[in-house]
């Protein structure tokens, strides 16, 4: 095995162990079963530090993790359940939102404005699956479930996206000068 290859292997499980970690600062809020936490931050940066197929891979091991009932999803929670419940769709397009980060600033001059373009496009279509998956399972309208579940996220998730922005450019400067 080659040197990158360990090393992309070997920063994929961490970004997946930041990912568990970050899912577990939550806010419950009361109108909504969808968690207010740092999740998002977490993918966003791992799609922004990796290159996609790891990305993707990384945010796969953290659901393969609380598929298998590690207690890596936001409340300590894990299990086929809770990717099967209400939120699953937003937690399914973690993979994706990664990937879609990762090749959205692959091979390109990497500024802090191409970083908020591909996390927007994440977001947008993190706020899609899920709430598609959302309606599907409740029964709940769409703009009934855009209010309780993506409408609240927007200003934080985009606060998210500009510090993952920033980390990724910081940690682009860092491996410049190694």
């Amino acid at each position: 095995m080659n040197k990158s290859r360990i090393r992309w292997m070997t920063s994929s499980a961490l970004l997946a162990a930041v990912t568990a970690v970050c899912a577990q600062i939550i806010l419950p809020l009361p109108f909504t079963p969808v968690f207010f936490s740092l999740l998002v931050l977490a993918v966003l940066l791992t799609g922004a530090v990796l290159p996609p197929r790891w990305a993707a891979a990384a945010q796969l091991c953290y659901l393969a993790l609380g598929f298998f009932g590690v207690p890596v999803f936001g409340g300590f929670k894990g299990g086929p359940g809770v990717l099967l419940g209400p939120t699953g769709g937003y937690l399914a397009a973690c993979p994706l939102m990664a990937l879609v980060v990762a090749l959205l600033i692959q091979g390109k001059k990497r500024t802090v404005w191409r970083y908020l373009a591909a996390m927007c496009a994440a977001l947008v279509l993190c706020y899609t699956l899920g709430t598609i998956w959302f309606c599907l399972l409740t029964g709940v309208n769409v703009s009934k479930a855009l209010a309780m579940c993506v409408f609240p996220f927007v200003l934080p998730d985009l606060l998210k996206g500009i510090c993952a922005a920033l980390a990724a450019r910081a940690l682009d400067g860092a491996r410049r000068y190694r």
